[in-house]
């Protein structure tokens, strides 16, 4: 259900410009949606699905929707939807990760910190999911810590964005920082990542799999060698 989209009668405002609720008829079942936005809403709305909340079979049991052209990711979902219900566990079309590509000098070479998750079949960057009130930069030196143990200098003008798909219609936004790692000495959170492994430029070229983690690396390459920074192969 998720990025159906769907016409919706308006039956109130919860919050006006913020929040708004109605109903959804689908297979003969009967949703309460939440819709949720950033202007005034009219009594229907073209809209589509952005999360679900999801019961213990799967079924979806409550809808939050929001018009077309408008992206909410789940921290601002669960805050605008919490202030009148309780939802647990929520399944939602749009994420949002920020991470960094960590760096060492060692010696005359620069080498790069690749990590591998649980399950995870490639090798990238440290990243996570975006918590609510967190800047993207914030976000990333969190997760770079939690999952490394690693404090990082971020360098200036760097920000790269891509999107994935990795379940179905779920899009997910990751944006990457270029940050200096103060140590090499890494501790990794055992019950999110397996391995962990610094690796020269061509290195992890080879190990990286997605295209728009070798579309990073190869923008970092140019922009440590343009700052005149060392080696990066």
């Amino acid at each position: 259900m998720l990025g159906k989209k769907v016409d919706l009668e308006i039956f109130g405002a919860l919050s006006e410009g913020a929040i708004y609720f109605g109903y959804y008829i689908d297979q003969g079942n009967t949703y309460k949606v939440y819709i949720i936005t950033n202007r005034i809403l009219g009594q229907s709305e073209r809209c589509h699905i952005i999360a679900c909340e999801q019961s213990e079979s799967g079924r979806p049991l409550r809808l939050v929707a929001a018009p077309l052209g408008e992206i909410f990711y789940e921290p601002e979902i669960r805050k605008r939807v919490s202030a009148y219900t309780k939802i647990e566990s929520i399944l939602c079309l749009y994420e949002k990760s920020c991470g960094a590509v960590v760096y060492r000098k060692m010696g005359d070479t620069i080498k790069y910190l690749l990590v591998k998750n649980h399950n995870g079949r490639c090798w990238s960057f440290p990243k996570g999911h975006v918590e609510m009130g967190e800047s993207e930069k914030e976000t990333a030196a969190r997760e770079i810590k939690e999952e490394t143990g690693l404090d990082v200098r971020f360098k200036p003008d760097f920000r790269e964005t891509g999107i994935y798909h990795p379940f179905g219609r779920t899009s997910k936004k990751v944006v990457f920082f270029l940050a200096e790692a103060k140590s090499d000495k890494v501790n990794i959170q055992r019950r999110e990542i397996d391995h962990y492994r610094w690796a020269t430029m061509g290195q992890a070229k080879m190990l990286c799999r997605h295209e728009n983690d070798i579309r990073v690396l190869e923008k970092v390459s140019r922009r440590l060698s343009d700052k005149g920074e060392g080696v990066t192969d």
